[in-house]
């Protein structure tokens, strides 16, 4: 059968858009290669970075200063993949995490499911979507019960996410909903909690596949970006809105506990920022770190 140039050049351009756009989401759930990254540890012993750490005080001190917050209101990390620096401030202070406790659910979900790394069934995809893009209560409750709290946090301890002994880790120890299953953390009791440190060797190891397996971590980063759905207006997004940066990310609100957490790309840039606070304005001093950073990422590539 002969088709006329118009059809074939129909075709050719159908199939090319095609291409493009998984190329683009390919990109985006894909970590940029850097083969030192991939031997990179980040644990107690981990020493940080003299200069990036001196910054982060200063951001921090500033930013505390402008909204009236004590030191014990703020603990915030960030990690340069590009150039493996890291500083941090109160990295292994236990918060209550709000929604951030979330990725513990998504971790364990392809811990607990293997086949779901290469087979994710479509509305799981987007409900876990859901879950993490726009902090759905309704998914996340879905899925804890599904797996188990006592599971979930049995994944979380294999990676060693929470360590008692070293004030703690993340912890998922209740449902995002209504029941009165709770299981407190051994250290504070909350139902759920994080510090900055194992927040940051969590989007590492993603960024590394090193949760579960290279694809079960490649999809999970697919989930993080999930380009149906829209980012949250808020905190580090909001702030960081037209700088032309991928940003995948996992926030928490509750009451005054305000934090944010995301592994950001831009032009000659790729970190992760870790900011928890508890203060009535730290959407605003989150914000204000964001930029912060970026800017000090950003005159770092130059």
């Amino acid at each position: 059968m002969a088709y006329s140039p118009a059809v074939i050049s129909k075709s050719f351009r159908y199939v090319l858009a095609s291409v493009i756009l998984m190329t683009v989401f390919a990109c985006a759930s894909a970590p940029r290669p850097n083969p030192a990254l991939q031997s990179y540890v980040l644990d107690y012993d981990t020493p940080v970075d003299p200069a990036l750490q001196a910054s982060l005080q200063s951001i921090d001190a500033e930013l505390r200063a402008h909204y009236d917050m004590t030191e014990e209101q703020t603990a915030i990390g960030v990690l340069d993949l590009d150039h493996l620096r890291v500083a941090m401030l109160r990295p292994d202070s236990i918060q209550y995490a709000a929604s951030v406790a979330k990725i513990g659910i998504l971790l364990a979900y392809f811990q607990l499911h293997p086949d779901a790394a290469t087979h994710l069934d479509p509305q799981i995809r987007h409900e876990l979507g859901l879950m993490i893009k726009i902090s759905s209560n309704e998914m996340a409750a879905k899925y804890s019960r599904e797996l188990g709290l006592r599971e979930i946090q049995q994944v979380l301890n294999s990676y060693g996410f929470y360590d008692a002994a070293h004030g703690g880790g993340i912890w998922m120890g209740k449902h995002y909903g209504p029941g009165s299953e709770r299981i407190g953390d051994p250290v504070a009791n909350h139902s759920h909690a994080a510090p900055v440190r194992q927040l940051l060797r969590y989007y590492l190891m993603l960024e590394q596949g090193k949760l579960v397996s290279p694809a079960a971590s490649r999809t999970m980063r697919e989930i993080f970006a999930s380009p149906d759905i829209p980012h949250e207006d808020l905190k580090f997004t909001k702030a960081l809105s037209g700088r032309n940066l991928q940003i995948l990310r996992k926030s928490g609100t509750w009451e005054d506990w305000l934090h944010d957490t995301a592994d950001v790309t831009g032009p000659g840039r790729h970190y992760i920022l870790v900011g928890l606070t508890h203060h009535p304005k730290g959407d605003e001093y989150l914000g204000d770190l964001a930029v912060a950073v970026d800017d000090l990422m950003a005159k770092a590539a130059q």
